[in-house]
């Protein structure tokens, strides 16, 4: 157990010492080179079975690779630890939501509005460039509750119980949908299976993200029970079958209605959105982070302790 809170540790210290990837390491990040092999294989208008084999071909080759060059060193507890570390460490993306939710903010501040729109377009999907003030700090707060289920609730979710292989699993997953799971024409039945696995696999955490950012509002002082009356009426509004579930809880928490645009509309206008609302999300995820990490270390130790009286 002490070489899986190690390996948790020097995982997070990486993260917060080196966020953004670039250079050379960004072109060897699994999430880089499995985005690319999705998109060298895709063709467009091929069918689900062909979409099927390439989820298939580009997560199982990036886990192979990765698992061979362990059992090349795992001999070596100080080695393993480290590699481990690093698999893990590249699985997840704490610092980076924080930051780039801060630089938006400061953006926002310093009235750069066109620098708030660059930030946030790196964010989500939607072209911000079309939308007003108003909808581009939305889709920055929609982006900071589903990243932090994508990039840290979920991969150390399943880091907990299938280790740091689980947890670049869960990553590579999510990539695959970013890079496949659209709905135009020519490419939703490539990238269906995509898609339905990533729905398949965040099913969980999205779910116990959502709680987290009702504890958080809680300690916070934020309007925790409006977010769990939020999360009950609109979880459900989203297309994505997981996505709501974040994204309402921590609407109802700011008391903020969060808009897509011809999509969705969440939440109650109980005050005006502002940029200050950004800072207040990141607080949410910030402590939302914490609460799991306590989690996992409980978890950890009450299975332990399960199994030291059962055994």
């Amino acid at each position: 157990m002490i070489e899986e809170f190690l390996i948790l540790f020097f995982a997070l210290i990486l993260d917060f010492i080196y966020p953004f990837h670039k250079g050379i390491l960004l072109k060897l990040h699994p999430v880089y080179t499995s985005f690319k092999l999705a998109f060298k294989l895709y063709k467009p208008y091929a069918s689900k079975i062909y979409g099927v084999l390439i989820w298939f071909v580009v997560i199982f080759s990036h886990i192979l690779l990765y698992y061979l060059i362990y059992i090349l060193i795992m001999n070596n507890k100080i080695l393993s630890i480290i590699y481990l570390g690093i698999i893990l460490k590249l699985s997840i993306s704490a610092r980076l939501l924080i930051k780039t939710l801060n630089e938006i903010y400061k953006s926002f501040k310093e009235g750069n509005i066109e620098r708030a729109r660059f930030l946030t377009q790196g964010i989500v999907r939607r072209n911000v460039y079309k939308l007003d003030d108003k909808h581009v700090i939305s889709a920055a707060i929609e982006s900071c509750a589903e990243s932090l289920n994508d990039g840290f609730i979920s991969p150390t979710f399943y880091y907990t119980f299938l280790g740091p292989f689980g947890a670049l699993f869960q990553r590579l997953v999510n990539t695959l949908d970013s890079a496949l799971g659209y709905k135009y024409e020519r490419i939703k039945d490539v990238g269906w299976f995509s898609a339905k696995m990533d729905t398949i696999i965040n099913y969980i955490p999205a779910r116990l993200t959502s709680m987290y950012i009702i504890l958080a509002s809680m300690l916070l002082g934020y309007n925790w029970k409006n977010s769990i009356g939020i999360l009950l009426r609109d979880r459900n509004k989203t297309q994505s079958k997981n996505a709501g579930y974040p994204i309402s809880a921590i609407s109802g928490a700011l008391g903020i209605r969060l808009e897509k645009p011809g999509h969705y509309s969440i939440g109650e206008n109980l005050k005006n959105i502002e940029y200050e609302d950004i800072l207040r999300a990141r607080n949410v995820a910030i402590v939302s982070m914490i609460l799991h990490i306590f989690f996992i270390i409980s978890f950890s130790f009450f299975v332990k302790f399960l199994s030291d009286k059962l055994w």
